[in-house]
């Protein structure tokens, strides 16, 4: 997998967000959810402790999941 570039928030965001969606698709998470403000971007994905992941961290988590050799 190529290494991501960004330019702002939204866009490290959005990079969560696709890898969330791919998370889901290769069967590694069974959900995830993103909660959309004006000014933040809120991701949880469902463990033991279901705390929310700010989009760094949820990044940084999605990336090892999808591409544990990243």
């Amino acid at each position: 997998m190529n290494h991501a570039k960004f330019t702002d928030e939204i866009d490290l965001a959005e990079q969560a967000e696709n890898l969330g969606r791919m998370a889901l698709m290769m069967g590694l998470v069974p959900s995830f959810v993103v909660r959309h403000f004006p000014d933040s971007w809120e991701f949880y994905i469902p463990d033991e402790t279901a705390d929310r992941l700010t989009p760094q961290e949820a990044y940084l988590y999605l990336k090892q999941l999808v591409d544990p050799s990243a």
